[in-house]
């Protein structure tokens, strides 16, 4: 049940008066008291909260306006509980909110990013890798996330503040059963799904995603923060459809090696790679963490520390076994060798092989497969923890 309004916190005044924002300093399902606005998108807003003094993070989604993917969001986050998905402490609705109660994380890339401007090498080759890891934990276990971008990956707090975390599951679904690991079939949606600056070039096409499409999304992200921005931003528009066929535009026309000039060819690369895989094929994820570990460790000297561009002194004094928790694994041999011309040329073979398929594949107009339940359920597929409700403790 919501409490009500409480008396505003000092920090929520100014000059005497308070601050007029309804959510503020409010208690939610009896226990959560709101203290601060974190961020506002267009799925739902984020409160700081605080609870028997520790601090929590309550995303809000206003149940009048017609939204549903908030439960959505909640149950695929409880059924990946990893390492690198915050925490859910619990889901339900207060009035005309559904809200959804998590583990507080500090910063966002995008935060960090307005703030510099532009990362290292050895910054976003360590973020890279992360990212490899969280999607293939992600990918999996079934599910694709479709929103890859900077806003959606944050910064652990406190002790783990080194880990990479990655959040907003509102449009995540089921890529293949979960039985049987067949792929859903190629479809032709009506439209985008996720963030048109970052989507890959088959979702701006408005094909069904599946792997290959979070990693070149990656790819985007990671180019963003080496460049300071992208050649497909700033265009001059007129609606939104516009914007997305300008961008598509834009995309194809940019090569990998135009995209990636006066940077590592390990870049080159991997949006190289992610670009040309097929549907239904299993990225090799370790290769391509490979890459970041070698070009920092190998070829530029340095340590693959997981100490960023941001990271202050006493961070790295406070640190204790969560840099061993998540740095790269004996697991994952680091190859000495470099991409060459000849894997470049390799790729790009593949990727006139997979157009001429591509051209060839007729793929199913959307039906079923389309709509706002984001999970695709099977039928008789019980055994693999995704339910259509969430159930949570309060």
């Amino acid at each position: 049940m919501d409490d009500g309004p409480k008396t505003p916190r000092s920090d929520n005044c100014h000059n005497g008066r308070a601050n007029h924002d309804p959510m503020l300093n409010r208690k939610f399902f009896s226990k959560f008291r709101t203290i601060k606005k974190l961020g506002e998108g267009s799925f739902g807003t984020v409160y700081k909260a605080e609870y028997n003094h520790e601090y929590f993070a309550l995303k809000f989604e206003n149940r009048t306006k017609g939204q549903s993917l908030l439960e959505n969001e909640a149950t695929i986050m409880t059924y990946l509980k990893g390492p690198n998905i915050p925490a859910i402490k619990s889901y339900g609705f207060s009035g005309d909110y559904n809200i959804l109660v998590m583990q507080l994380l500090d910063k966002s890339l995008e935060d960090l990013f307005n703030k510099w401007k532009k990362f290292s090498v050895k910054t976003t080759c360590m973020l890279g890798y992360q990212m490899v890891n969280v999607l293939q934990y992600i990918h999996d276990r079934h599910i694709i996330h479709r929103d890859i971008k900077p806003d959606n990956f944050v910064m652990g707090a406190n002790e783990y503040n080194a880990r990479l975390y990655l959040l907003d599951f509102g449009l995540a679904k089921k890529y293949r059963s979960s039985r049987t690991l067949e792929q859903y079939p190629l479809i032709k949606k009506k439209k985008l799904t996720g963030t048109a600056r970052y989507a890959s070039i088959h979702a701006l096409e408005e094909y069904e995603q599946s792997r290959r499409d979070d990693l070149e999304s990656v790819g985007y992200v990671l180019m963003y923060f080496l460049r300071g921005g992208l050649p497909w931003q700033g265009l001059k528009i007129k609606s939104k459809e516009d914007r997305y066929k300008k961008i598509l535009i834009k995309k194809k026309e940019t090569s990998s090696e135009e995209l990636c000039k006066g940077f590592p060819e390990e870049f080159k690369y991997f949006v190289e790679y992610t670009r040309n895989l097929e549907y239904t094929e299993q990225p090799d994820y370790d290769m391509l963490r490979n890459k970041f570990v070698y070009l920092i460790t190998k070829k530029n000297g340095e340590n693959f520390d997981f100490i960023y561009d941001w990271t202050t002194d006493s961070d790295i004094k406070k640190r204790k076994e969560e840099v061993i928790d998540i740095a790269p694994s004996t697991n994952y041999p680091v190859s000495e060798k470099k991409s060459t011309q000849k894997e470049i040329e390799s790729i790009n073979s593949k990727k006139k092989l997979n157009q001429e398929q591509h051209d060839n594949n007729k793929p199913i107009e959307s039906q079923n497969l389309e709509g706002n339940n984001i999970i695709i359920e099977e039928n008789k597929e019980n055994n693999n923890g995704l339910q259509s409700k969430c159930c949570m403790i309060f």
